[in-house]
């Protein structure tokens, strides 16, 4: 039995607090939320973001981050993306060198490009930084249904150890060296996903979504593996993989609200209607301004924002997709 701290209490910081738990380790989940905690400790379940998942009696539920962080295993980081650097800094007199912290949200910093775990290392210097991730919804994993993920870390024995720590019968976990990899395509495919779900509101049909998961994948592998990730990662569970689930799911946030923008709502309209942190809206300008740094054709991505930003039709954009210059589509296979 290890100690483990969720700092989090959404749907996905609840559902690896209940796996965890099922593995025999003593756990604790932190809101900065009093209301929420408050909520939690009575109900023993979300019942706006993740119902028919009980927290079991043992586990600990506190807005006091001290009790929460310090003397810990390991450190579950389960705030949406925008607040990452923040709940960070907030966690920096609290943990100890070298402590380990497993980021499981899905983003990239608009303002730096960093991903999470680079403002992870920034804001509390010393700490082992890690991901996990992969195609796994809350909704999903919390009712225990078969899921696969990846565990990234720096060393291979922070990786095992997660790896370890996480899996089970019903929790498949993979390793990998690949932190960059992993992020970065956990970030961009929240992006490709308002896509599709952009698509689904408009009355397109399968065709396109094909489309878009595929064309979506080049995207992120183009962008990925010039800035240092590996190719073997983006065709992997946390490329392509994740890809498909976000775009299929309607437990896709950035899905549902893709299809509302698609049938006519604003950004502001949709993700208040969505009533969750849509992290690809946050994505998507930093993939642009990445496309510029590294000097890579997004054309997928361009469009998202320009519909989101610029209130560009979102038919309009999917024309001007279909209409672009003609291409070869893997302009690394020879004619014979």
């Amino acid at each position: 039995m290890i100690q483990v701290g969720i700092i989090g209490a959404g749907s996905w910081g609840i559902a690896l607090a209940v796996l965890l738990h099922n593995n025999g380790h003593k756990v604790t989940i932190w809101s900065i939320i009093e209301d929420e905690v408050n909520m939690l400790k009575v109900q023993r379940e979300h019942k706006d973001k993740l119902p028919g998942v009980k927290i079991a009696e043992d586990i600990l539920i506190t807005n006091d981050l001290k009790e929460a962080a310090s003397n810990k295993d390991m450190l579950v980081l389960a705030v949406p993306s925008p607040y990452t650097r923040s709940t960070s800094r907030m966690l920096r007199e609290y943990v100890s060198e070298n402590q380990l912290i497993v980021n499981v949200a899905k983003g990239i910093e608009e303002s730096t490009l960093y991903t999470l775990t680079d403002i992870i290392e920034e804001e509390i210097p010393g700490v082992n930084a890690a991901v996990l991730s992969g195609p796994s919804h809350a909704e999903e994993v919390g009712r225990e249904i078969p899921t696969t993920c990846v565990a990234g870390a720096k060393a291979k024995e922070n990786a095992e150890f997660i790896q370890n720590t996480f899996m089970n019968e019903v929790f498949r976990v993979y390793t990998s060296p690949d932190i960059l990899g992993i992020e970065l395509g956990g970030a961009l495919k929240n992006v490709i996903a308002l896509a599709a779900g952009i698509a689904d509101g408009l009355g397109y049909g399968d065709n396109t979504k094909a489309a878009l998961i595929t064309r979506g994948i080049a995207e992120i592998s183009r962008l990925g593996t010039i800035m240092g990730g590996k190719k073997e990662t983006f065709s992997g569970l946390t490329g392509i993989g994740d890809l498909i689930v976000t775009c299929a799911s309607m437990h896709s946030r950035n899905r549902r609200a893709g299809i509302l923008i698609g049938k006519g709502y604003t950004m502001d309209e949709a993700m208040k209607e969505v009533k969750m942190v849509v992290e690809g809206v946050y994505s998507a300008k930093a993939a642009i301004k990445l496309a510029e740094k590294y000097q890579v054709s997004l054309p997928i991505i361009e469009q998202v924002n320009e519909v989101l930003f610029f209130e560009k039709p979102a038919a309009e954009a999917v024309k001007e997709l279909m209409i672009r210059d003609k291409k070869i589509e893997h302009s690394d296979l020879p004619w014979e």
